[in-house]
């Protein structure tokens, strides 16, 4: 793709968001830098802008969707071009130790944030989006994937954490595929991935576990998927890594698919 043109990055100002947003500037793109907190997200500004590239920080707490709405008036205002758009931001199983928790509006929180915001905030931008074609959409999701349970999506019984975080990882694997069939010939792409194992970020210390890969390896799996001409025209896949991998069989269910879609549609308010 083409220098100067804008990218909006979610959860840029910690872990392997952080390392894409720095790449992509470097590269010649302006990058809307989405974040929870200030001082990290004016922090990198100024190492974008310091290295010569040019980066705005947006501020957002993606647990409430209202908050997701105001971040794509955000967007809009600052751009009225958005080719790239990059869904990174996402949390762990950490802290659901203690039980269940929930969004401000009251779903299950990993559901919401890892993948009910992506879901707005990629359909309030679409228009954005697809004005802009050739352009690319990425979800980061993760190799962790389990089965969505629809007679009880938001795991009100038998919680556990593990499972929450999986269920939520492959919610955003069938949005990729269900996305990617409806701009079928639009010039926009939907892709997902697993960046990499245990990458060194605060989300795998927090929980404990001893890094196995960086976030550098985990940055070169997104910007794949983001930038390579390898990718031009091809749309609604999953990657492990640097690889086309299969994901969880549920993403090829047509069922399962668009009852996930009524689901966020009704959650989100898109509901028609």
């Amino acid at each position: 793709m083409a220098a100067a043109k804008t990218a909006l990055v979610t959860g840029a100002t910690d872990g392997v968001g952080r390392v894409v947003a720095k790449r992509l500037a470097a590269g010649g793109w302006r990058v809307l830098v989405h974040g929870r907190s200030a001082e990290r997200g004016q922090s990198l500004v100024r190492e974008i802008e310091a290295a010569g590239g040019k980066a705005t920080f947006l501020q957002a707490d993606l647990a409430a969707l209202a908050e997701v709405r105001r971040l794509a008036d955000r967007v809009e205002q600052e751009t009225d071009r958005l080719p790239l758009l990059i869904n990174n931001a996402g949390i762990g199983s950490v802290g659901a130790v203690s039980g269940r928790q929930e969004s401000a509006d009251g779903h299950e929180l990993r559901f919401a944030v890892n993948y009910l915001a992506g879901f707005l905030l990629t359909h309030l931008l679409l228009r954005l989006v697809t004005a802009s074609a050739p352009a690319r959409i990425v979800n980061v999701s993760s190799a962790g994937q389990q089965a969505i349970d629809f007679d009880d999506p938001m795991l009100t019984k038998g919680y556990d954490g593990t499972r929450a975080y999986r269920q939520s990882k492959l919610a955003q694997v069938l949005f990729t595929v269900d996305l990617a069939r409806e701009l079928q010939g639009s010039g926009v792409t939907v892709n997902c991935l697993h960046p990499s194992t245990y990458m060194n970020t605060t989300m795998v210390r927090q929980s404990g576990t001893a890094p196995i890969s960086s976030v550098e390896t985990g940055a070169d799996a997104i910007l794949q998927l983001a930038v390579s001409p390898k990718l031009d025209g091809r749309s609604g896949l999953y990657f492990n890594v640097m690889a086309q991998a299969r994901p969880n069989a549920q993403a090829d269910d047509p069922e399962a698919r668009g009852r996930l879609r009524a689901l966020s549609l009704e959650l989100t308010g898109l509901a028609k």
